[in-house]
C-alpha cells in the first residue's frame, strides 16, 4: 500500500496529501497523519482514494459515535473532535475568500456552535425493498452509492427519529407493495418543546385498506403523523391524525413561532438557526424607521425578526407557496403592518427590477448554494441607492467568496467580517455568515 502524509482537509473532509507531486484526496485522514490508502479514482492531476491504515495518529482524531460511520454518506467527519471541525470549516471559507475572491475579512467572527448529536430536525431518507437483506431498509445511501446503508440507528437524527428506523424498516416491507415506496421525509417541530415529528411517505401506488390501517395504527403506536405524497411537492397531503396542529419553531428571543409544511424548506439544526438569526440581527441592527429588504425570504425566518426589531421590511422570495406562508407567519405573530411579500426571481434581477421595490437602507441575502451574483450586480447598478449595510447568509463558500469579490471589488463595499455557523455537524458542510458596509 502507497504510504502518504496529510497535509490538510478539502472542502468535503477529505485528507489532502502529495505523492510524487500529484495531489491525493484520502477519505478518512486528518492533518498531520501518517496513512496507507488505497486510490478508487485515478487521473492524471489527483486521485481519490480510502484511508486503509492510520500508522501515526492525529490528536483530534476520535472513535465515530455512529456504528455506520464509514458506510453511510450522511456524515464525513465523525472521526474528527467537534471543535476541530468547526477550525476546518473556517479555513475552508477563509481559503474561498482568498482563492476565489482575493478577499481577506476584516474580522472573523466566533464560530456559532450548537448541538453536536440529534440535531437534525430535516431529513430525506432513502426506502428500498431489498429481499436478499431480508426485507426493506431505512435510511441514507451509502457514501459514493446509490445503495441505500444497512441502518438501525442514526446519530444526527433526533433519537426518537433514530429510534423509529427498525420500525419503519418493518412498516415498509409490510405494506403491499413496499417496491413503490422509495422515500420518507422527517420533519419536526421544536425539539426542546417536544414538538411533533412527520413523516412524509413517497406513495407511488395506491394504498390498500389494510395498508392504511397498517399506517394508522403505527402513527397511533409511535405518536408520529404521516403525510402522504403520490406526485409532486403539491400533491402533500396530511393522512393521520387528521387533528394534528401544524408543524412550528420558535424563536424565542424575538418571540416569534413560524409555522411551516413538512416539505417546506427551514434549516435543520433548531439551536444553531436561533443563534445564527441572533447574529445576523446584531449584524444588520435594524433600527424604527429604517426599510430593510430580506432577499431569498422564505417563511420569514429573518423577515419576523428584522420586523419585530422596529424596521419596515420587504421580504422577496420565489416560491408563491413560501410567500404565503411568510404573510401567514406575520399575521400569525401580529407583525403584518411591518411586513410585505412579494414573489420574485432574484436569480433574473436587473437594477430596474430591485428600484421597483422602493428605497431600502439595509439588505439581508439568504440564497441557495448557487447565490445571488445576478442579484449583487443588480445592486450596483442602483448607485447611491444601493444599500449601505448588506449581510450575507451563505450555504456555500465558494459562491460567497465569487459574490463578495463583485461587491467589493467592483461595487466599493468593505468585507467588515465574516465567521461560520455549524449547522451541520460531523459533515463537511459550511454555513457562514458575512457583513458589507458601502463605503461612502
Amino acid at each position: 500500500m502507497p504510504l502518504a502524509i496529510i497535509e490538510s482537509l478539502d472542502h468535503e473532509g477529505r485528507g489532502v496529501a502529495h505523492v510524487e507531486g500529484k495531489a491525493i484526496f484520502i477519505e478518512g485522514a486528518l492533518p498531520g497523519e501518517s496513512v496507507e490508502y488505497s486510490s478508487y479514482r485515478k487521473k492524471p492531476s489527483f486521485e481519490q482514494a480510502q484511508a486503509t491504515s492510520i500508522l501515526k495518529s492525529s490528536c483530534q482524531r476520535v472513535v465515530p459515535r455512529c456504528k455506520h460511520f464509514g458506510v453511510c454518506g450522511g456524515c464525513s467527519m465523525q472521526h474528527l473532535e467537534p471543535a476541530a471541525q468547526a477550525a476546518a470549516k473556517q479555513r475552508v471559507l477563509e481559503d474561498a475568500f482568498w482563492h476565489i475572491g482575493r478577499l481577506r475579512p476584516e474580522a472573523l467572527y466566533p464560530v456559532i456552535y450548537g448541538p453536536a448529536w440529534g440535531y437534525r430536525t430535516r431529513a430525506r431518507l432513502s426506502a428500498r425493498f431489498v429481499a436478499k437483506k431480508g426485507g426493506a431498509l431505512v435510511g441514507f445511501r451509502e457514501r459514493s452509492s446509490s445503495y441505500v446503508a444497512d441502518m438501525d440507528s442514526c446519530e444526527v437524527l433526533p433519537p426518537k427519529i433514530s429510534a423509529l428506523l427498525p420500525p419503519l424498516r418493518r412498516l415498509v416491507g409490510s405494506l403491499s407493495h413496499p417496491e413503490r415506496l422509495p422515500q420518507i421525509e422527517v420533519a419536526a417541530g421544536d425539539l426542546d418543546a417536544e414538538g411533533q415529528y412527520v413523516l412524509v411517505l413517497r406513495v407511488l401506488e395506491n394504498l390498500t385498506t389494510q395498508d392504511e390501517t397498517t399506517l394508522r395504527n403505527f402513527a397511533d403506536e409511535h405518536g408520529v403523523v404521516f403525510y402522504l405524497q403520490p406526485g409532486g411537492p403539491s400533491t402533500v397531503a396530511l393522512f393521520h391524525p387528521l387533528n394534528a396542529p401544524p408543524l412550528a419553531y420558535t424563536l424565542p428571543e424575538f418571540g416569534i413561532e413560524l409555522r411551516f409544511a413538512p416539505t417546506d424548506f427551514t434549516q435543520i439544526n433548531q439551536a444553531v438557526n436561533r443563534m445564527l438569526v441572533r447574529r445576523a440581527m446584531a449584524l444588520l441592527a435594524p433600527q424604527a424607521g429604517e426599510r430593510i429588504a430580506d432577499m431569498f425570504c422564505g417563511l420569514g425566518n429573518f423577515t419576523l425578526p428584522i420586523a419585530a426589531s422596529g424596521a419596515q421590511v420587504i421580504g422577496i422570495e420565489g416560491s408563491q407557496m413560501l410567500v404565503e406562508r411568510a404573510r401567514a407567519n406575520a399575521l400569525l405573530n401580529g407583525l403584518q403592518t411591518r411586513t410585505e411579500f412579494q414573489v420574485a426571481n432574484l436569480f433574473e434581477a436587473t437594477p430596474e427590477s430591485l428600484a421597483l421595490l422602493g428605497r431600502c437602507d439595509k439588505m439581508l441575502i439568504d440564497p441557495p448554494r448557487e447565490g445571488a451574483v445576478a442579484l449583487i450586480k443588480a445592486i450596483g447598478g442602483l448607485g447611491d441607492a444601493a444599500p449601505a449595510r448588506l449581510v450575507y447568509v451563505s450555504c456555500s463558500p465558494a459562491t460567497l467568496a465569487r459574490d463578495a469579490a463583485v461587491l467589493v471589488h467592483e461595487l466599493g463595499y468593505r468585507l467588515r467580517g465574516a465567521g461560520i455557523a455549524n449547522m451541520f455537524p460531523q459533515t463537511s458542510h459550511v454555513e457562514s455568515i458575512a457583513l458589507f458596509e458601502r463605503q461612502k
